[in-house]
């Protein structure tokens, strides 16, 4: 038995209007395949390329290890020089992804390779971010912070893509005081004896191939596996619905601080609820 998931729609290309109307105002994902063809980063963008511009670059890696108490916000797990990692990428399988990077700081000429596309949503122009990651690498399950529109463009290779709505957090095992659900979930081959509810979710997949962008609509769940070693550049627009827009602040300010607080106080034993907790609400809604 496998999750339900039903494809993602795919276009060729769209216009800001058919784009508006047809996945935004619905906040419904789609894939467009050959938006992109433009841009020079469409002919310049691979692993080889990342490697000349930014090899001499420290960069921050992140593994699928489960949360640990001690560990920050987003703190990275190891740091190697971009050539390094890039040889790894190559050379064999490797956990270590690269979450979070933000070009325009790093590698300020990478500007010139790419544009701000007019999706009718204003873009967040500081922060486009680039993740890496190596073959069978994957990200847990999760959405983002600021519950942002994203545009998720992916370079070199393959990466199998979930996604779930916000409609579906009674099914997904949820991490109270968190953006994720429990680690030890496999969303790729989950196991229904473990964890029934998932049954119940409906969901959308994906493959995502070198040129092509997804967006994903606020608050999107999304967990993401490199097939082959890859990379991929998410650009972002803050969400405009009311009430996705209030959780984010509250996310920002409250939540987060709150979180790592607890930690502070009651270390692993905090973390270790959380895990529980997450089970004990979703058996709930069975």
């Amino acid at each position: 038995m496998s999750l339900n998931l039903q494809d993602i729609p795919r276009v060729k290309t769209i216009t800001k209007e058919d784009f508006l109307n047809r996945y935004f105002k619905p906040q419904k994902p789609v894939v467009i395949e050959r938006f992109i063809e433009d841009w020079p980063a469409y002919t310049k963008w691979s692993l080889d390329y990342m490697k000349t511009v930014a090899g001499e670059k420290i960069v921050p890696l992140y593994d699928d290890r489960p949360v640990d108490y001690k560990d920050g916000f987003n703190e990275p797990h190891a740091k190697m020089k971009m050539s390094d990692y890039i040889d790894l990428l190559k050379s064999e399988p490797t956990k270590f992804r690269i979450f979070l990077w933000n070009v325009l700081k790093e590698v300020p000429q990478l500007q010139n390779d790419f544009s701000f596309p007019d999706f009718g949503l204003r873009l967040m122009k500081g922060l486009p971010m680039l993740f890496f990651g190596g073959r069978d690498s994957y990200t847990f399950m999760h959405y983002d912070i600021d519950l942002a529109n994203i545009f998720h463009f992916h370079f070199e290779g393959k990466k199998e893509i979930i996604l779930f709505d916000q409609k579906q957090n009674k099914y997904l095992y949820k991490i109270p005081h968190a953006l994720i659900t429990r680690e030890d979930i496999d969303f790729s081959n989950p196991d229904f004896n473990k964890w029934p509810m998932l049954k119940h979710a409906k969901g959308y997949k994906t493959e995502l191939n070198h040129g092509e962008v997804l967006y994903m609509p606020e608050g999107y769940w999304h967990y993401m596996r490199y097939i082959t070693p890859g990379f991929s550049m998410s650009l972002r627009a803050i969400a405009r619905n009311p009430k996705n827009f209030g959780k984010a602040i509250y996310n920002l300010i409250v939540m987060r601080n709150f979180d790592n607080l607890m930690r502070r106080v009651q270390g692993q034993k905090w973390i270790d609820w959380k895990n529980k907790q997450a089970i004990l609400k979703t058996n709930k809604a069975l």
